[in-house]
């Protein structure tokens, strides 16, 4: 029963997530698929997830500890600190605090966890931003 009602709040969150993206203001200068097109696409995915989920639940499911559901509401928090520093610290900055931080959590150690959130950082500034010339949150150092 629990596969069901995970998979029914995962539905519902999808649709909700679909009309914010449907409700995004398209700008002038917006690329060829527009500002809502990749949030369509996750709600998208997310929705059919959840129906599966709720459809066909598992027959014996095992929710995880108590331990691990705090890591959960941690990597949850992090993602919307992630949201709220985004305009405040730039991309690059705020990517690379969120991806050392999820790697150290996955369990790499402090080091490489540092040189993973600055290496995917740097690494997507420079995909998305240089390559494709994308738009990207501008940061106190003005990348």
């Amino acid at each position: 029963m629990s596969d069901r009602i995970f998979g029914v709040f995962g539905l519902l969150l999808a649709i909700g997530f679909a009309v914010a993206a449907l409700n995004i203001e398209e700008s002038f200068l917006s690329d060829a698929v527009g500002p809502s097109g990749f949030p369509l696409i996750v709600a998208a995915v997310l929705g059919l997830s959840s129906i599966v989920i709720a459809i066909k639940p598992d027959a014996a499911p095992q929710w995880p500890s108590l331990g691990r559901l705090a890591e959960l509401l941690a990597a949850v928090v992090m993602m919307v600190l992630y949201a709220e520093l985004l305009p405040v610290l730039g991309f690059v900055i705020a990517t690379a605090l969120a991806a050392a931080y999820l790697s150290w959590r996955l369990g790499s150690g402090p080091i490489a966890s540092v040189l993973t959130g600055v290496g995917s950082s740097v690494g997507i500034y420079v995909i998305f931003h240089l390559v494709f010339g994308l738009s990207l949150a501008r940061g106190p150092l003005g990348f």
